[in-house]
C-alpha cells in the first residue's frame, strides 16, 4: 500500500525559505516519478515540480523556475522541495504524488498516489 506524507509546512514571512519534504513508503521509490502541486485557497490544484527517479530530470512550472528546487533522495525514499523568496501567492496547501514509471510529469493526471497536503502560509 502506498504512502506519501507530507511535513514542513507552516508560515513563513514573505522573502523567507521553506523546504517541504514528502516520505514515500509501499513500493519501489527508486522507480518512481515524483512531482509537487499546490492548491491555493478559491484555486484549482496546479503543478509545481517533478522529477524523474533517478533524479536526472526536472521540470518546474515557468513561473516558480528559480525560486523552488525540486530534489530527491532515494536512499530515504524522500523527496524534497526547497522554496525560497516566497511570497504571499505561494500560500496554498501543497500536495506530493507518485507516479508508476519514471519520467517526470506535469499533468497531474499522471500520477497514482498523493499526500494528504501541507499547508504553507506566506505573512506579508
Amino acid at each position: 500500500q502506498v504512502q506519501l506524507v507530507e511535513s514542513g509546512g507552516g508560515l513563513v514571512q514573505a522573502g523567507g525559505s521553506l523546504r517541504l519534504s514528502c516520505t514515500f513508503s509501499g513500493r519501489n521509490f527508486g522507480s518512481t516519478g515524483m512531482g509537487w502541486f499546490r492548491q491555493a485557497p478559491g484555486k484549482e490544484r496546479e503543478f509545481v515540480a517533478a522529477i524523474s527517479c533517478g533524479g536526472a530530470n526536472t521540470e518546474y512550472a515557468d513561473s516558480l523556475k528559480g525560486r523552488f528546487t525540486i530534489s530527491r533522495d532515494n536512499g530515504k525514499n524522500t523527496v524534497y522541495v526547497q522554496m525560497n523568496s516566497l511570497n504571499s501567492e505561494d500560500t496554498g496547501v501543497y500536495y506530493c504524488a507518485a507516479r508508476f514509471g519514471c519520467m517526470s510529469k506535469k499533468d497531474e493526471s499522471n500520477y497514482s498516489y498523493w499526500g494528504q497536503g501541507t499547508q504553507v502560509t506566506v505573512s506579508s
